[in-house]
């Protein structure tokens, strides 16, 4: 059994010879990997264990010339795939409510619209490949904004006390 120094500084394992030739054959470890051997205290280079000797000096067959060699053995890919935004995804979702109720109740829908869609792009831009969902947080913005436009317009035609019923009274005369 073995431990593995990443080439991201972290310990890997204990794994056993097997998964190490392995790991060779898939081009994410290579001579130079720092490993520890069971049972020591010393990092060594793979290439000075005699056991991985043949795998080192064996090139793969089922792997790319593209590939690094240097991965770290274990890394989550996971982690590094990017998500939507929630932030961009409640922007939309207010923005959307904007403009389907702004006549009766739109004012909170708008306004949080705004914020969230506005909070989800300075996220975005902060962390790109972290973060998704720029399309939903400018849709969402755009139809905040576009509700507040409504919004002050009926209110510059209908009063300052308009609402719903008194809106479909005039438009029935």
């Amino acid at each position: 059994m073995y431990k593995i120094l990443g080439s991201d500084k972290k310990e890997y394992g204990p794994v056993t010879a097997d998964q190490i030739r392995q790991w060779i054959g898939e081009r994410r470890l290579d001579a130079q990997t720092q490993a520890q051997a069971e049972g020591t205290t010393e990092w060594k280079p793979l290439g000075s264990f005699p056991e991985f000797f043949t795998a080192l000096a064996t090139p793969s067959l089922t792997t790319s010339s593209q590939v690094p060699a240097t991965l770290a053995p274990l890394a989550s890919s996971a982690s590094a795939l990017p998500r939507t935004n929630p932030m961009a995804i409640a922007g939309l979702i207010m923005g959307i409510l904007t403009v389907t109720i702004c006549c009766c109740y739109g004012l909170p829908f708008n306004l949080l619209g705004i914020i969230f869609s506005s909070m989800a792009l300075s996220q975005i831009n902060k962390q790109p490949e972290m973060e998704k969902g720029k399309g939903m947080a400018i849709a969402g913005l755009a139809l905040s904004i576009a509700g507040t436009i409504v919004l002050i317009l009926l209110q510059a035609v209908f009063g300052s006390a308009f609402n719903f019923d008194e809106i479909m009274r005039q438009i029935k005369r």
